[in-house]
Parts: structure tokens; C-alpha cells; sequence
């Protein structure tokens, strides 16, 4: 039967009738694997409301990430894309989602392959490449991650989007991704809150973050211990702070790592221990940071005065961008076990030194 549409109107795209997410669960055999941490959304209106979230897709060009069983797959091409992209790891889900690209002739290309390796940059078609100041180009990233990839996952994009490689090789493609619901809640959080995390700089200073929703554990198969949030990313014009990824991420991982302490503790991790004190003082003072405000409370501008401050150090002295704490500590951990072993009495810090 073919329905022609209303002369002047291009019709809708609709799927045919399909099973539904939970019958082809059943036909394939299909069940979440607690080692690859899945669940899986089987309430159509919930993954319609994820895809609301990307804003307007009629005729874009969508990457849904681990599609499984293929419920957010659906949603998307019933938005009307023109085309879409499923990357999936596991090979259980492809003949599922292979129906679903046989519903939609021409729209769907499957990839079984693993996001974290897959070359993002020849993924879409090079006529949609905008440049960096203009609006986002027509292209989407979506995904209802598994828990075990969506930080790794998320660090590796916004690395992209501070090198403008990858997926954002197109221009400020946005992204609409699903966490643990305290994982959203630290991508967005602000300072002050409890909440503000390594994640919360890294996201905002280059992206705006929007935590959208919250999804109740509940209406997932099977139901997490957690909710889960849905986070929406659209790249920033101009980074907050505009230093080399790695520069920002060291910085602010240091300042981090002892988040209940005020924030020089962490700081001091960025100097060897032979002139710790009076470097730390010396990049505290250039960037006006009080030292005894904790991680949480910074503002991204005092972020961005302690990496431009490290990074002036780090011109001056190459070798300390390349210093690395954890190692100190463990060449210093093998020493001790060393002299102990050999019956020597332990060194002093300030025999150390010298």
C-alpha cells in the first residue's frame, strides 16, 4: 500500500508496526550483562523525552551510542533524521537492530565496534562541517551509556572539543548523554556545591552543560541502584580557560585530589617536594587564590588564574609540567622499603633534600 502524501506536504517518516523493545528482548535472547554494566529503557514516552532533549533532528545526522535493544533508536528515527549512525559493541544487538534499519530503507547505518576506538571523524558527510563560530552543525550525539564508559567516554569527547578533532571536527556538535544521576549532578554542579568535582571544570569551562532530567532507576531492565540523569552538551565558542587540555586537566585534577582539605594541599602536588612549599606560595599569590578555600568553592575564573599561573611556571621551568606526584611518592615508598631491608636507619626529610 503506498500513501501518497498531501500535495505541497512532505509526509512524516513512521515506522511500520514492530515488536515491541520488550518482545524483541525475547526473540533474541537478549539480556543486560551486569559485567558491562547495561540496562535497558523499554518506556517509549521516556526515550521520546531523551530525544526532545537533542532539540530539533528532522533531517540531521544522529550517533546513538550502544543502541541495544534499539528503544532510543526508534525515538530518533521517528523525530524524521536523515540519517543515522548505531555504533554497538555487543553482537547480540545487531540482528535486533538490523529489523529496525530494515524498517527504515537507507536511514540507519550499523557499526559493531567499540566507541572508545572508533574514528569519529569520518562519521558524517564533509558538507556538514560549520565552522567553530558558527551554530552547531546538523549533527547529533546521542546515547544511554553503560555506567562503566560514561566518564572515560566523556573526558575523551571533551578533549576532542578542546582539540576540535573527533566528532567536533564538524563544527560544535552537540551531544545529549545519559549517567549515574550524581555523575550529571557533578557535570553541572556549580561552585559552592558539594557536588563540584574534577568533572564540573573539565564540562563547563568547555562546554554550557545542561542537567535536563532525571530518570527513576525503576523504568530500567534490570533496575539499577541508581537513577539516572540525562545531560545535554552543546561545545563552547570560546574555552573559559585557554590552556592545552592536558595543562587544564593537571591543574585541576591536583586541586582534586584532596577535595575536603583547602585547596594549596592539592596544589602543592604539582612540585617536587624540593621547593614544594615556596612554589606553591609563589603560584597561589600570581593567581590570587586564597589558599584556604577548598576545591569546591573555586569559581572557573580562579581555575583559569591557576593554569595560567602553572603554565607561566611550566614555560620558565620545562621540567615541571612533566613532574609527576604519584611517582614521587612511590620512588619514595621504595626507598624506605630498600633501607629498611638493608637494616639502615630511615633518612630524614631534610637529609632527603640534600
Amino acid at each position: 500500500l503506498c500513501l501518497m502524501a498531501a500535495p505541497g506536504k512532505v509526509a512524516a517518516f513512521r515506522l511500520p508496526p514492530l515488536p515491541t523493545i520488550g518482545e524483541i528482548i525475547r526473540l533474541f535472547r537478549l539480556k543486560a550483562l551486569k559485567q558491562l554494566s547495561q540496562n535497558f529503557l523499554l518506556d517509549l514516552r521516556l526515550t521520546d523525552k531523551i530525544v526532545k532533549q537533542a532539540g530539533e533532528l528532522k533531517n540531521a545526522h544522529v550517533c546513538e551510542v550502544g543502541p541495544g535493544p534499539g528503544g532510543i533508536t526508534r525515538s530518533i528515527l521517528s523525530a524524521g533524521v536523515e540519517q543515522l549512525l548505531l555504533i554497538e559493541k555487543d553482537a547480540r544487538f545487531i540482528p535486533g537492530l538490523q529489523m529496525l534499519s530494515e524498517a527504515a530503507p537507507g536511514k540507519v547505518h550499523i557499526v559493531h565496534g567499540d566507541i572508545l576506538t572508533y574514528k569519529m571523524e569520518k562519521a558524517f558527510p564533509k558538507h556538514l562541517k560549520k565552522n567553530w563560530e558558527d551554530e552547531p552543525p546538523n549533527i547529533h550525539i546521542i546515547g544511554n551509556l553503560p555506567f562503566s564508559v560514561s566518564t572515560p567516554l566523556i573526558i575523551k569527547w571533551l578533549e576532542n572539543v578542546s582539540k576540535r578533532d573527533g566528532p567536533f571536527i564538524y563544527g560544535r556538535t552537540q551531544m545529549t548523554l545519559t549517567f549515574q544521576k550524581e555523575v550529571g549532578e557533578r557535570l553541572a554542579a556549580n561552585p559552592g556545591s558539594k557536588q563540584r568535582s574534577r568533572l564540573s571544570i573539565m564540562a563547563q569551562h568547555l562546554c554550557t552543560v545542561e542537567n535536563c532530567f532525571v530518570i527513576p532507576g525503576q523504568a530500567f531492565v534490570p533496575k539499577p541502584e541508581v537513577d539516572v540523569a540525562v545531560v545535554h552538551f552543546t561545545p563552547l565558542v570560546q574555552p573559559k580557560i585557554q590552556q592545552p587540555f592536558e595543562l587544564v586537566e593537571k591543574v585541576v585534577q591536583s586541586v582534586f585530589q584532596f577535595r575536603r582539605k583547602y585547596c594549596f594541599r592539592g596544589i602543592e602536588t604539582l612540585f617536587p617536594e624540593n621547593g614544594r612549599l615556596k612554589r606553591t606560595e609563589q603560584l597561589m599569590m600570581t593567581a590570587n587564590v586564597d589558599p584556604t578555600l577548598r576545591p569546591f568553592q573555586l569559581s572557573m575564573s580562579q581555575f583559569r588564574n591557576l593554569c595560567n599561573a602553572y603554565r607561566k611556571m611550566c614555560d620558565e621551568d620545562p621540567s615541571l609540567f612533566v613532574f609527576n606526584y604519584r611517582e614521587e611518592l612511590r620512588q619514595k615508598k621504595m626507598t624506605r622499603s630498600l633501607l629498611e631491608s638493608t637494616g639502615q636507619p630511615e633518612q630524614t626529610e631534610e637529609e632527603n633534600q640534600l
